[in-house]
């Protein structure tokens, strides 16, 4: 993946699949940004290497309209879980972030470890 793309969406309103809500997404190849708002904006940053997962949804009601909605699994401590919700082009941009979360772990020589239920008490 050498290529440097970039995708901007627009979160959008379920019913004919409008960009009328003032949230956008950007994903790059290092940052996936969240603005959020119109008279008090929020950003929220997550950098690449710390998605851990990907999910897409699509209900009945974004299929219709072409949308649906990416989940972020992430090692971030502030937001566990990002959704970019009825968003077009999701696949696409599932796909771009799975390719460059991993992308940026071998960069950074990072690993991705799991809990496998270690409860921190010993049974015998």
């Amino acid at each position: 993946m050498s290529e440097n793309r970039e995708y901007q969406e627009k979160k959008r309103i379920l019913f004919l699949g409008l960009p009328w809500t003032f949230t956008k997404y950007t994903i790059g190849q290092e940052i996936l940004t969240v603005n959020t708002g119109l008279l008090r904006t929020e950003e929220n940053y997550c950098y690449m290497y710390k998605i851990q997962d990907v999910k897409l949804t699509t209900t009945l009601t974004e299929r219709i309209f072409g949308l649906a909605t990416v989940v972020c699994y992430t090692g971030d401590v502030t937001h566990p879980q990002i959704s970019l919700t009825h968003i077009k082009n999701a696949r696409e941009i599932k796909d771009f972030i799975l390719e460059a979360a991993e992308e940026a772990r071998q960069k950074r020589r990072t690993m991705n470890t799991l809990d496998i239920g270690s409860s921190g008490s010993e049974e015998e």
